[in-house]
């Protein structure tokens, strides 16, 4: 019943009680229950309203999908996670109608690092290693059931035919060069924060774990300017790595160059000739189409990195746990 409409009744029946005779003490009972009625009538009308609210607040979930208006925000047009999740839009229903921004992955992790300070809803490209997961601690990979980026990735390092007869010290170093995910992350997330060159930091890194180096080293002999090219891709991570090889191939006594270039041209090089090797082949899903096209043409060396990922990355706060939580436009 409306609480108009019961003070309404009691107020006039009290009305009609004024033509009957009372005491009193009945009179100021009457008023006191009078009083206890109306408080009690108007408390309950305040905690429905409360709970109709509360309720409505709980079952609210927030659209991820229209808060971050269908786009993926992912990095430089022909990266290898950029074709991929091109072909996880096509091949999910849920992400029938998105687009994927692309960019360049500092402008990525940009529009990353604004999102999480105001806790905000973005969805990105993500790899590992990259020094993003160093930074934010609360970001994790969505899960993936039509498994298009894959499970684990390695990285490849990958040569030239005939780098091994025509400069065997060369290929000896790279093909012993192995590393980790911590490794690399760690060189990463130090330039980051310290704002100095990758080359500067790899440079130490190199210093600082002889032991590791001397694993790399054993059994090569120095040489005398030896030139090498070195061809890579110009994200972070490859940086990382080819910068540390080539510290200690000219501690060896190579002239080393290094060339970066687009993904399809760093295996075009190698399978051409036109340079020696390769540090930056992901495998088996993020390089799989360049591979593919050029596997005849080189020599797989083997990986140099294992443990590495790619896929969609969301903040944590988030609360959807796979791609398929997402919803079509």
């Amino acid at each position: 019943m409306d609480g108009g409409l019961i003070l309404y009744c009691i107020s006039l029946s009290m009305n009609k009680r004024k033509d009957v005779y009372v005491n009193s003490k009945v009179k100021k009972t009457a008023g006191l229950l009078f009083s206890l009625i109306i408080v009690c009538i108007l408390a309950a009308c305040g905690s429905n309203d409360s709970e109709g609210e509360n309720t409505e607040g709980s079952t609210e979930q927030t659209n991820y999908s229209e808060a971050v208006d269908y786009t993926i925000t992912g990095i430089e047009p022909g990266a290898g996670i950029t074709v991929t999740t091109e072909k996880a839009i096509e091949q999910y229903d849920s992400l029938s109608g998105w687009e994927l921004e692309q960019s360049s992955t500092a402008a990525m992790v940009t529009e990353l690092e604004d999102a999480i300070a105001n806790e905000e809803p973005i969805v990105v490209t993500g790899w590992n290693p990259h020094w993003m997961f160093a930074k934010f601690d609360n970001i994790k990979y969505l899960d993936d059931p039509k498994n298009v980026y894959g499970d684990v990735e390695v990285i490849k390092s990958l040569a030239r035919k005939g780098l091994k007869e025509e400069k065997p010290n060369a290929y000896k170093l790279i093909d012993q060069f192995n590393w980790s995910v911590d490794d690399m992350e760690g060189i990463m997330y130090e330039s980051s924060e310290t704002g100095k060159d990758i080359a500067e930091v790899a440079k130490q890194w190199v210093k600082d774990n002889p032991d590791k180096v001397a694993s790399w080293t054993e059994g090569v002999e120095d040489v005398d300017g030896v030139a090498i090219e070195l061809v890579s891709t110009p994200w972070d991570s490859e940086r990382a790595s080819v910068n540390v090889v080539a510290e200690v191939l000219r501690q060896k006594g190579f002239e080393v160059t290094i060339t970066p270039v687009d993904v399809a041209v760093v295996f075009e090089a190698i399978a051409n000739g036109d340079a020696d090797a390769t540090l930056a082949a992901w495998m088996p899903m993020t390089h799989k189409d360049f591979y593919d096209e050029f596997k005849d043409d080189f020599v797989d060396m083997g990986p140099n990195l294992e443990g590495a990922k790619i896929g969609i990355v969301v903040p944590e706060y988030m609360d959807i746990d796979s791609i398929e939580d997402l919803q079509a436009k």
